[in-house]
C-alpha cells in the first residue's frame, strides 16, 4: 500500500467524502507533472556532485525511477554498480527525483563514508574520511532503499529572507540549495525579489514607483513590510535592487525545477499602499494598529489592509499570481499567505472568518486554478485566546478540502495538531521553529525532533503530509538540522545515543573518546530542553537589561543553595518584575565538564574547521552564561550598596565581554565584517552603501525606531555574539551602564535610568550610522584562547 494511500484511508476517518480524498492525490500527481525532464535532474544531480565531491565524479551513477519502483512512495535506492570491477562508477543511485538522488547520496557519505555537511558557517564539509576512486564500500547486494514516509520536506520561516539570506548572492543561494538538496528538501519557500512583480502589479493599478518609495520596506525589513507589520522602515528601495533581486529569483527557481522541487511562492495577503485608498476610496480598506514603534510614528507604524471581501482584493491577488507565472512559468501550485498572522480579524463571527478565508483562496484560484494555499500555523499559538475551535475550523474549512496545507510551525514545542483534531482533518506540515531572530545560541530539542514526526504521522486520523525546518535564522547549531533533515527518511524513532555517537565521527572525521563523551553530556543539557519556552536569547551580554535597579529586590538564600540561574551560588531572585531572566534549562556544571572533554580532544582534531567551530560555540555558550551570574552579582552589590563589589563584579562583566570578543575573532564564522561586507557588497552607488549598511547594523542591534530616551522595542531582538559586535557595540553599553551604577552608589542617589538611556541611545544611533570596518578573516588560536579563557573563568 503506497503512502498516499495509507493517508486517504486515514483521513476518511474524519470523515471527507471521495472527491475530497482524490484532491490530495490530484495534487501529487499534477506536482509530479510539473518536474523537470529526468535527463535534467539527472544531470543536476552529477553537477552537484561535481561541486561537493569533484575527485568522485565518475565513481556514482545517478538515474531517476518512477514512484511505482518504490511501492508508491518517494524514495532513493542505493545500489553497486560495478562490483567485478573497481574501475570507473562505483555505486548507482537512484531517486524518484534529483533530491532524491542527492539524499541518497548524502546518506552514503555519511553511513557508509563517515562524511559529513554542514553549512561552511557552522564549520562546513567533512570529507577527509571518504576513501579514493576505486575503494568505495559495498553496500548489500540487494542495495538499500529508503521511502520518504510523508511526502513533503519543507523549509524556510518567512522571515528567514531578511535575517539571514537578505545579502546573499547567486554563489550563496547555489550552496544553499545544493545543501537542500543533500537534505531531502522538495517544498522550499521562494521568496526573493517578489517587490519587482508587485513594482509591476501595482502600476497597472495607478500605482507609481513613488507611491511604494513609503511601502517597501528597506532589504533588511522586507519580511516585515510584506506581512504588514511596518512600512518604509530602512528604505526606499532602490531600482537596482528590486531589478537585481528579480534576477536572483529567476536563478534560484531554475535550480530548484533542476533538482525536481517544488517551490512554495508568495501570494497576496492584503497588504496596500497607503496610495491604493487615495487612487480607490470607495475600497474597503482599514488602517492597522501599531505594530513595536515607540510612538506610532505614521512615517512607518499602521499599514493599510484591503479588506479579504472587497472585490478589489481578488483583482489584486489574482493580478499578482498571473505576473509572477509570467516572469517565471508555471512552476509551482503552491502559495504562502499569511493574512491573520498577527493581525486578527475584525470580528470573531465563524461565518465571517470563513468568508474571509475563501475571499483569500479566490483571489489565488483565479490567478492560477490549481492553487494551493500554505499557510503558517504561527497565529493558532500566538493568537490562541481568538482562534479558538469554532474560529480555526471556520479558517481551515474556508477552502476545498487539499486545497489547504497548514504549517504546524512550532510543533518541536508547542504542537498545536495535538489540541485540534488534526487541524480538524486539514493536511498539515509537522515543522521545528527552533530559533528566533538568527541568535547564536545552543539550544535544541533532540528528544521532541527524533519522536514528534513520528508520533504524529501514526497517530489516530493523522493528516499529516510532511516535516519541515521553519527556523527564524540559519547558520547554528548544525545537530539540530541534521537530524530533522533525516526524519524527512525516517519512519521510526531515532536511537540518539547511537545516532548522536555516529554524527561526532562524522562531523570531526574519526572517532574521539572524549568528545563522544562530550556529545552524551550535550545531549542531556544544552539539546535537552523540556520547558516549554521558547529560546530566544536574553543574556545578559547582548541584551542589556534596560531597567531600573535602583527598585528594590527581595534577596533570600534558597535551602539547598541554588538560584534561577545556577546552582553554584547562594542568592536567588523571588521577583523579576523589570528583570528578565536569560533562559537556563541546564546544568551549566555539566556544560563545563562537556567543554573540558572538547578541550582535551584538540590534539587529535587541531585541523578540524567543525571541531574549532563548536569549541568556540561552546566555550562562548559556557562564558555567556557565567557572564549572566556577574551581572547579577553586579545588581546585588548595588542593591546592598557596595561600593567595591560593584566595581569588581562591573569589571568581570566588561572584561568577559572583552575575552569572548577575542575567542570569537579566532573563527571566521562569528565575525561581524562578514554580515557588514556582505551587505556592501550588493551595493552599486554610494548611496546605495551606505543604505544597506545601515540596515545591516541597525537590524542586529536597536531594529526598529527609538525616541532620545526610549529604545525601540526590539532592541536586541536579534542579537549576535560575533566579534567586533560584542567589542564595538556591546561593550561601550555594559562600561556606560556599569558607570553610570558607580556614579550613583558614590553620589548617594538614584540610579539615573533617564540619563542612561540618552548616552546610550545616542551612541547606538551613531554606531548605526558608522562605516567604520571590522575584521574579515580570524586571528588568533582557537584552541589556545578556549583553554586560556576555561582556565581563567571555568576551571
Amino acid at each position: 500500500m503506497s503512502l498516499l494511500q495509507s493517508l486517504l484511508l486515514l483521513i476518511i476517518l474524519l470523515p471527507q467524502s471521495s472527491s475530497e480524498m482524490e484532491a490530495i492525490e490530484t495534487l501529487l500527481r499534477r506536482l509530479d507533472s510539473k518536474r523537470a525532464r529526468s535527463s535534467v535532474q539527472e544531470a543536476a544531480s552529477k553537477a552537484l556532485l561535481g561541486r561537493l565531491l569533484p575527485t568522485h565524479v565518475s565513481s556514482f551513477e545517478f538515474k531517476i525511477i518512477s514512484k511505482d519502483a518504490c511501492g508508491g512512495y518517494s524514495c532513493f535506492w542505493i545500489n553497486n554498480f560495478n562490483y567485478s570491477s573497481r574501475k570507473g562508477a562505483e555505486i548507482m543511485i537512484k531517486g524518484t527525483t534529483s533530491v532524491e538522488i542527492v539524499s541518497g547520496l548524502h546518506w552514503y557519505l555519511k553511513y557508509w563514508c563517515g562524511a559529513h555537511v554542514s553549512w561552511d558557517k557552522t564549520g562546513g564539509i567533512q570529507i577527509a574520511s571518504i576513501p579514493r576512486p576505486g575503494s568505495l564500500p559495498v553496500v548489500k547486494d540487494e542495495g538499500v532503499m529508503l521511502q520518504r514516509p510523508v511526502p513533503w520536506n519543507y523549509y524556510q520561516n518567512v522571515v528567514t529572507s531578511s535575517y539571514s539570506f537578505v545579502w546573499w548572492d547567486w554563489k550563496r543561494w547555489e550552496k544553499e540549495i545544493d545543501w537542500m538538496a543533500l537534505q531531502g528538501i522538495n517544498l522550499p519557500l521562494a521568496f526573493t525579489g517578489q517587490e519587482a512583480i508587485w513594482q509591476k502589479v501595482f502600476q497597472t493599478f495607478n500605482i507609481t514607483k513613488e507611491d511604494l518609495n513609503d511601502f517597501f520596506g528597506g532589504p533588511a525589513f522586507l519580511a516585515w513590510a510584506r506581512m504588514g507589520n511596518l512600512h518604509g522602515w530602512g528604505g526606499p528601495l532602490q531600482q537596482t535592487w528590486l531589478d537585481q533581486q528579480l534576477a536572483l529569483q529567476k536563478q534560484i527557481l531554475s535550480r530548484m525545477i533542476e533538482f525536481g522541487m517544488t517551490p512554495v511562492l508568495p501570494s497576496f495577503s492584503g497588504n496596500v499602499p497607503a496610495a491604493l485608498k487615495r487612487i480607490f476610496p470607495a475600497a474597503n480598506i482599514t488602517r492597522l494598529g501599531n505594530w513595536n514603534t515607540i510612538d506610532s510614528d505614521p512615517r512607518w507604524c499602521c499599514t493599510f489592509l484591503l479588506d479579504p471581501s472587497d472585490p478589489l482584493f481578488v483583482e489584486l491577488g489574482e493580478a499578482f499570481i498571473r505576473e509572477q507565472v509570467k516572469e517565471y512559468g508555471d512552476v509551482t501550485d503552491i502559495y504562502n499567505c499569511d493574512t491573520f498572522n498577527e493581525n486578527t480579524p475584525p470580528t470573531d463571527n465563524p461565518e465571517y472568518i470563513s468568508l474571509l478565508g475563501a475571499a483569500v483562496y479566490k483571489a489565488m484560484s483565479k490567478g492560477d486554478k490549481d492553487a494551493v494555499w500554505l499557510m503558517q500555523g504561527w497565529l493558532f499559538s500566538s493568537e490562541s485566546a481568538f482562534w479558538r475551535p469554532p474560529q480555526m475550523r471556520a479558517l481551515l474549512h474556508s477552502v476545498p478540502f487539499g486545497k489547504m496545507i497548514v504549517l504546524d510551525l512550532f510543533a518541536d514545542v508547542k504542537p498545536i495538531w495535538e489540541n485540534s483534531s488534526q487541524f480538524y482533518g486539514t493536511p498539515y506540515v509537522w515543522c521545528m521553529l527552533h530559533n528566533f531572530g538568527g541568535n547564536t545560541e545552543m539550544y535544541g530539542r533532540l528528544d521532541a525532533i527524533s519522536a514528534g514526526p513520528v508520533n504524529a504521522r501514526l497517530s489516530e486520523n493523522s493528516t499529516m503530509v510532511g516535516v519541515g525546518m521553519c527556523m527564524e535564522g540559519i547558520e547554528h547549531n548544525p545537530v539540530v538540522y541534521e537530524l530533522m533533515s533525516e526524519m524527512a527518511f525516517r519512519s521510526e524513532k531515532v536511537e540518539l545515543e547511537e545516532w548522536l555517537k555516529s554524527y561526532s565521527r562524522r562531523r570531526y572525521g574519526k572517532p574521539v573518546h572524549q568528545i563522544e563523551e562530550a556529545w552524551r553530556i550535550l545531549h542531556r543539557t544544552i539539546y535537552n530542553c523540556n520547558d516549554g519556552i521558547a529560546d530566544h536569547n536574553k543574556d545578559y551580554i547582548v541584551e542589556l537589561p534596560d531597567w531600573d535597579p535602583s527598585v528594590r529586590l527581595d534577596l533570600y538564600v534558597l535551602e539547598k543553595g541554588k538560584t534561577a540561574l545556577d546552582s553554584t551560588k547562594r542568592f536567588s531572585f523571588r521577583e523579576m518584575i523589570s528583570l528578565p531572566q536569560p533562559h537556563l534549562w541546564y546544568s551549566t556544571k555539566e556544560v563545563i565538564n562537556a567543554l573540558r572533554l572538547f578541550l582535551k580532544a584538540g590534539n587529535d582534531l587541531s585541523g578540524s574547521l567543525t571541531y574549532r567551530y563548536d569549541l568556540v560555540d561552546l566555550t562562548r555558550q559556557a562564558l555567556s552564561k557565567l557572564a549572566n551570574q556577574v551581572y547579577l552579582d553586579a545588581v546585588i552589590a548595588f542593591q546592598q550598596e557596595h561600593v567595591k563589589a560593584l566595581s569588581v563584579h562591573g569589571e568581570r562583566f566588561i572584561q568577559l565581554i572583552k575575552d569572548i570578543d577575542i575567542l570569537l575573532a579566532s573563527d571566521d564564522n562569528f565575525l561581524l565584517g562578514t554580515w557588514l561586507e556582505s551587505a556592501k557588497s550588493l551595493a552599486v552607488s554610494p548611496n546605495e552603501w551606505r543604505q544597506y549598511e545601515w540596515n545591516a547594523r541597525t537590524q542586529i542591534t536597536m531594529w526598529f525606531d527609538n525616541t532620545e530616551t526610549n529604545q525601540s522595542q526590539l532592541h536586541d531582538y536579534a542579537n549576535k555574539f560575533w566579534s567586533g559586535l560584542l567589542e564595538g557595540y556591546y561593550l561601550p553599553r555594559a562600561s556606560t551602564y556599569f558607570s553610570h551604577l558607580l556614579t550613583s552608589l558614590k553620589e548617594n542617589k538614584a540610579f539615573q535610568l533617564e540619563e542612561w538611556r540618552r548616552e546610550w541611545i545616542s551612541f547606538s544611533n551613531n554606531w548605526q550610522e558608522g562605516t567604520e570596518l571590522y575584521p574579515v578573516k580570524a586571528q588568533g588560536d582557537a584552541h589556545a584562547i578556549a583553554e586560556a579563557l576555561f582556565k581563567k573563568y571555568l576551571s
